[in-house]
């Protein structure tokens, strides 16, 4: 036993130390892989270290979605829940490669740059560092190894050490990880604190992925995946229609909650460890950065300082002579992690707050901020129905199959290697970044051409670094597309804290710019049947962004009147007449034209299969659900909730209504209105009135107003303060015209916020659908990782431990809560899409399916919106406010100040905004609602 005494004694004293720090001691046991003896042995010696646990808040409360999903969950009704196009076997397999892919937690993926021809240096570079690999790969073991006996010996003496987590990886793994971290750094280098925190979450992960390997939960997932795939496969049926998730969950028992994430303090320590292993381990001789230098070695990273914005910060930057080789070797390889690539099959139903998306890797259900805790903790107290609505959501938007539109990633990837073209959003090389016009200071210049020289040295490197970051985003994007090509793929999602959906993978997906969404295509085609050319060619139409204030009819007729340059365009996109550059979002309305190209020469278009995803888009979406919020007719006319027969545009009332009062100012004398005559348009306010339903204030407005006024040619710039300031004030003064419910509303919910963060609590709601929210502003709290290279402070300001913000907490509620009904609206839509068999996915308020399902994703889209603003939500927020916020009877007793703001808070939250007389039904006949 004595081995086992002295390990067990340092694992305990680490342990203890770890306990005092607020890490939980029963999930650090579980990292350290020890027998059943010595676990037997540790547990007995540290029971007394159990840090005290305080007792969990209230859960939140039961909510009553019953109304809104009872058409998503009845068996009474037709149910046509759509199945993949796929066979079982091909499923079966492509789990499998699914499942190797995470267990190795890397992906490597040929890039798409321009391969440069084979030269004697590029061989020789390469030699160079398959040699210096070599070198690194037993450098790093060996000081792997120094550092863990160090840090086992302090552990020894009662000093903390991160001895337990170190040991949790092979060295081998962990060298992998390393030198895939040095790879990866940018030319300029990185902050520590971001290369320890993306260390220290590396080998969370891969640890995870490992003890899911260990305990034989690999064997579990593949015996239970291969029934659910019979819900899935096209060849296969079951007894009952359901739900997947309500299927995964008859296949076995709730899977167990995995091990809580580590602290963030305990991720930072471990990720700067690992970050001083790797600049003690890797150097290089100095004769690869001097042509007459020595072999003697040199750090191919270094610790420097340098300010960022006005703080200094420590960075690790690499020897540019290790950039340089990098650049001479050109190999063509890139390294993901698994959880940044598409998904190779279904991903895993969304079960719970803790059990979706991979196979293996870990993902969140609510996305945030590393350290922060208070989503999860709520969700994980939320009663488990009030989460169906949002994990069934998230599930079907995963289990959307996608493909790659091979015709348009070959014409962008011939511009990307031959010189980019920003007009069409491909980022040129390095090559052409701007250089200054003399590279060298001419001798006996003067202190202003001096500093001439030097502000245009600074411009261009601020561009060239800008281009850089552009281009790698590119590269990603394009290598990944490029590797994906002739795959059919899936995108896991999951949500923000305000139940907005995202995709897991960041670099490739449909959120993306027009670039990236021309790229994507979903990968089971369906008939047009009889409407469905209709809807590609006014698809087309809106996609150019050239006839936004016409009706269908005549967005219809416009597109058979340019069907002429719509088929060049198909035929010949880099040769032709080019009329598909020329639109508003030039890569989606190419894809496009060829799509109706296409469908038109069919022999039959209805029976023609069509790819291609059609979108339909709120018309100003946060005031449409302020409008019907607060039954606004005058505001709901303007965005199109009334039936009318062209489309409304709130941009331009808007701009009529500040030329109103500004030819009422300009009659009056007022030098700026006179100024400003003919230069009040859409495009000027535009930006302002569409954020300021998500917050914008009067400063930020100005600052957008400004920007557009600048742009103009002809406006007298001398003017541009004065004009941009008066602006603002008649925007928001128009709005207070057209949308008086609105801003009630929004000063109502702003008022509230304020009173609730000032009394201590940040503001918390749940959505019409059970999603519990909290918003995650609070003071900075700050803690230091001492020691090492330097000491690091990290600040976190997301937890309910610290004081709220109340300038971010009254200023995020309007735009936050309205952001939960938009979400909310869209679950309800994508589960009555999936309940009829259509495939549907979404960009937060623009809805995509097959052009032949449009027609029945505008009904659903309506009635949803209908049956989510016919509930008393206003209602429904005031009384859980009051619940959450005035009724709990303090434990201590109250300042005179403290009972005054409690009692302004009350009737604060009981005065509900009136609402007008808007008929909601109307939505459901508003052609242009969503168009």
């Amino acid at each position: 036993m004595g081995r086992l005494d002295q390990d067990t004694n340092t694992i305990k004293r680490c342990l203890e130390q770890m306990a005092r720090d607020g890490l939980q001691l029963q999930q650090l046991f579980t990292e350290v892989a020890l027998s059943k003896e010595e676990r037997d042995v540790v547990l007995k010696a540290v029971a007394k270290a159990e840090p005290t646990v305080s007792p969990p808040p209230q859960p939140p409360p039961q909510v009553n979605t019953s109304t809104l999903l009872k058409g998503v969950y009845t068996k009474d009704g037709p149910v046509s829940y759509p199945k993949l196009h796929l066979p079982l076997q091909t499923l079966k397999d492509l789990f499998q490669q699914q499942l190797h892919v995470e267990l190795t937690t890397s992906v490597y993926v040929q890039s798409v740059e321009k391969a440069p021809s084979l030269t004697k240096e590029m061989l020789q570079a390469r030699k160079t560092l398959k040699a210096l690999r070599a070198q690194w790969e037993a450098a790093l073991r060996r000081v792997l190894q120094e550092t863990k006996a160090s840090l086992a010996h302090q552990a020894h003496e009662g000093r903390p050490s991160l001895f337990p987590f170190l040991c949790l990886l092979s060295e081998r793994e962990l060298v992998r990880m390393l030198l895939q971290a040095l790879y990866a750094l940018p030319a300029q280098g990185e902050s520590l604190v971001v290369v320890a925190k993306d260390l220290g979450l590396r080998a969370f992960n891969r640890h995870m992925v490992q003890q899911k390997r260990l305990n034989n939960q690999v064997q579990a997932l593949e015996r239970r995946y291969s029934q659910y795939l019979h819900l899935l496969a096209c060849d296969t049926q079951v007894a009952t229609p359901c739900l997947p998730r309500q299927y995964w969950e008859s296949l076995g028992p709730p899977d167990a909650p995995p091990q809580q994430p580590w602290p963030l303090p305990v991720l930072m320590q471990l990720g700067k460890q690992l970050a001083e292993v790797l600049v003690q381990a890797v150097h290089m001789p100095l004769g690869l950065a001097m042509p007459q230098g020595s072999c003697r070695p040199i750090p191919v990273l270094y610790h420097v300082y340098s300010f960022r914005s006005y703080r200094q910060i420590g960075i690790l930057k690499p020897h540019p002579a290790f950039t340089q080789l990098l650049v001479a070797a050109a190999e063509p390889t890139l390294t993901f992690e698994t959880v940044d690539v598409p998904m190779l099959c279904p991903p895993l139903p969304w079960t719970s707050p803790h059990t979706g998306a991979f196979l293996l890797s870990p993902t969140k259900l609510m996305r945030a901020v590393e350290g922060t805790t208070q989503h999860q903790r709520l969700l994980e107290r939320c009663p488990p129905t009030n989460l169906h609505g949002a994990l069934d959501t998230l599930t079907q938007l995963g289990n959307c199959a996608w493909r790659v539109n091979g015709r348009v990633l070959d014409l962008v990837l011939e511009l990307f290697r031959d010189k980019g073209c920003s007009r069409l959003g491909v980022p040129p090389p390095p090559s052409e970044a701007p250089r200054p016009r003399e590279g060298h200071l001419p001798p006996g210049a003067s202190p202003a051409h001096k500093a001439e020289l030097r502000r245009e040295l600074a411009g261009c490197l601020k561009v060239a670094r800008e281009m850089h970051s552009l281009r790698v985003d590119a590269l990603y994007r394009l290598s990944l597309a490029q590797h994906l090509r002739h795959r059919i793929f899936w995108l896991p999602h999951n949500m923000d804290f305000r139940g907005r959906t995202y995709p897991c993978p960041p670099h490739f997906n449909h959120l993306g710019s027009d670039l990236a969404r021309a790229l994507l295509e979903f990968a089971e085609g369906r008939p047009l049947g009889p409407h469905g050319l209709t809807w590609l060619k006014m698809h087309l139409v809106n996609l150019t962004g050239l006839r936004k204030r016409d009706s269908l009819q005549a967005r219809l007729a416009f597109a058979d009147k340019m069907m002429d340059h719509i088929l060049d365009s198909a035929d010949q996109p880099m040769t032709g007449r080019k009329w598909w550059m020329e639109s508003e979002e030039p890569w989606q309305t190419l894809a496009c034209c060829m799509e109706v190209a296409q469908a038109v020469r069919a022999p039959d278009p209805a029976a023609y299969i069509s790819h291609l995803p059609v979108h339909q888009d709120g018309s100003c979406n946060g005031l449409q659900h302020y409008a019907a919020l607060g039954r606004d007719s005058v505001g709901a006319a303007s965005v199109n909730l009334l039936p009318s027969d062209l489309p409304q545009d709130v941009y331009s009332g808007v701009a009529a209504q500040v030329e109103v009062f500004r030819r009422q100012d300009a009659a009056r004398g007022v030098r700026v209105a006179q100024v400003l005559e003919g230069f009040i348009s859409r495009k000027v306010v535009k930006q302002t009135v569409m954020t300021v339903v998500y917050g914008v204030t009067r400063y930020g407005g100005r600052l957008q107003i400004e920007k557009r006024l600048r742009e103009l040619d002809n406006f007298p710039q001398e003017f541009v303060w004065d004009a941009s300031h008066y602006l603002v004030r008649q925007v928001f003064s128009s709005l207070q015209e057209m949308f008086s419910s609105t801003r009630a509303i929004q000063r109502w919910l702003t008022e509230s916020a304020r009173l609730i963060s000032q009394a201590g609590w940040a503001v918390e709601w749940v959505t019409p659908l059970g999603i519990p929210v909290i918003q995650p502003y609070h003071h900075d709290s700050k803690f230091l990782v001492k020691g090492g290279l330097q000491s690091i402070t990290c600040s976190s300001s997301r937890d309910t431990s610290q004081k709220p913000n109340t300038l971010k907490q009254k200023n995020g509620f309007p735009p936050n809560f309205i952001h939960s009904l938009d979400s909310t609206h869209m679950m309800l839509t994508a589960l009555h899409c999936y309940r009829k068999g259509l495939t549907f996915v979404s960009v937060h308020d623009c809805f995509w399916t097959h052009a032949a399902d449009v027609p029945v994703m505008n009904q659903v889209c309506r009635e949803q919106f209908v049956r989510l603003h016919s509930q008393p939500i206003l209602q429904d927020l005031s009384q859980f406010l009051v619940k959450r916020f005035c009724s709990s009877p303090s434990t201590r007793p109250q300042s005179l100040s403290q009972r005054v703001l409690t009692t302004k808070l009350l009737e604060t939250l009981l005065s509900v905004p009136k609402t007008g007389a808007f008929d909601l039904e109307q939505v459901k006949h508003s052609t242009y609602f969503f168009s």
